[in-house]
């Protein structure tokens, strides 16, 4: 019996997708655009969210390569065979499988989209993502072809969102606060990082699944943090046991459709000493600070230059960790950033409309010092074309966030 290297399988009907043909559509007629621009023949996705924004498919790797193929009037997902035909039914657009019969089988799929006839002279691929391996097994079947980085077009392609992101964007801010308040309702003496946080994730996938009963759920998370784990801002959570006077880190983080939204604030069980006190409200100042400032015209840099000075004012910027705040959109701790939309000393984007970025300073004072710990708000703003919308509405600082319970 004769096997395939690869071939086509629309098993059942396309499946509504996160947003309308009309946006998957000019999503990649802005990237054409861009290709002109930059005189590519073709681009080969192979990012995660690069393909899923401009497809609606969110892979599974799980070891094996996967893509899309760009051309001026051909676009296509490139799956494995262990998927079926799930990703041509969450696809915008065809899609070809590939087999495990033979050793890259993957490349063969892309020559089967493209032809032999007349080959790209120059291809778009993410030199953010592509291994050395797999770009130079690309170039090895595209010999007579010029390759290009286009990661950075892409960005800034995905740096703008279009009215159907940001409603996502906005009910995933939505949710994250739902989430925030079933985490602040099992916060108790006793109880477990671990299980206040599954709390707060179970509370936000079944919101999720009741306000888009068409889509696929994954990759929702919390990050509940007590004691000396709110020191880092991605510190998983732990089995560790709350007790009285513990500063607390709640990070909720809904996942729709691939689109990340964050909801973290500082928190106290039972009541908070005077030093850990001065310390949240310096935060909280800056935080306050940092939502003012951001608003269509300014420069991500500028805003870094007046906040940093605000802590040393008050005697926190040695302890302050990262950056002020990022882009949001197709992106998630496994996949995507939007680094040139960051509030950053060494990023001057100009915030402009339709942009959504977050407010979140941070402080961590080491342990074994008064105060210890770390101390992190965080909003999500919407720019406008003359101000911002603050879609975050889950309370902040010590007069809302002292838990009693």
């Amino acid at each position: 019996m004769e096997r395939p290297d690869f071939f086509e399988l629309k098993n059942g009907n396309k499946v509504k997708l996160p947003f309308s043909n009309k946006e998957y559509t000019q999503r990649v007629n802005k990237l054409r655009s861009t290709m002109d621009k930059n005189n590519l023949d073709m681009v080969i996705l192979t990012s995660m969210h690069n393909v899923a924004y401009y497809t609606g498919f969110i892979y599974c790797s799980f070891g094996r390569p996967y893509g899309c193929v760009i051309t001026k009037d051909k676009i296509s997902t490139i799956s494995a065979n262990i998927d079926a035909s799930q990703p041509w039914r969450r696809s915008h657009c065809d899609n070809v499988i590939y087999t495990d019969w033979k050793k890259d089988n993957f490349l063969r799929a892309i020559v089967s989209i493209i032809g032999r006839d007349e080959p790209p002279k120059s291809i778009g691929i993410e030199n953010d993502h592509l291994t050395l391996d797999m770009r130079d097994k690309i170039g090895s079947i595209f010999t007579f072809s010029v390759f290009s980085d286009i990661s950075k077009d892409l960005m800034k392609l995905r740096m703008i969102k279009s009215n159907e992101e940001i409603e996502i964007i906005k009910n995933g801010a939505r949710i994250a606060d739902i989430g925030g308040k079933e985490i602040v309702s099992n916060i108790r003496e006793g109880n477990t990082e671990i299980e206040v946080a599954i709390a707060g994730r179970d509370k936000m996938e079944r919101e999720i699944a009741k306000t888009y009963p068409d889509a696929e759920y994954m990759d929702t998370w919390v990050w509940f943090q007590s004691g000396i784990n709110t020191d880092g801002a991605h510190n998983p959570k732990t089995n560790r046991k709350l007790i009285k006077g513990d500063i607390l880190s709640l990070n909720t983080f809904p996942m729709i459709s691939g689109y990340y939204t964050a909801l973290e604030r500082t928190l106290f069980l039972d009541h908070v000493d005077e030093v850990s006190l001065k310390a949240w409200e310096a935060n909280v100042k800056v935080h306050k600070r940092g939502l003012e400032l951001i608003k269509p015209g300014v420069k991500c840099s500028d805003i870094c230059h007046e906040l940093n000075e605000l802590f040393a004012e008050q005697g926190y910027l040695q302890f302050r960790t990262f950056g002020y705040g990022h882009s949001f959109g197709m992106l998630s701790h496994f996949y995507g950033r939007e680094a040139g939309l960051e509030l950053r000393e060494d990023v001057d984007t100009v915030l402009e409309e339709n942009m959504v970025v977050s407010m979140e300073p941070m402080i961590m004072i080491p342990e074994g010092n008064p105060g210890a710990g770390g101390y992190r708000e965080h909003d999500i703003l919407v720019i406008g074309k003359d101000g911002v919308e603050n879609i975050t509405k889950f309370p902040f600082g010590p007069e809302y966030n002292i838990i009693k319970n």
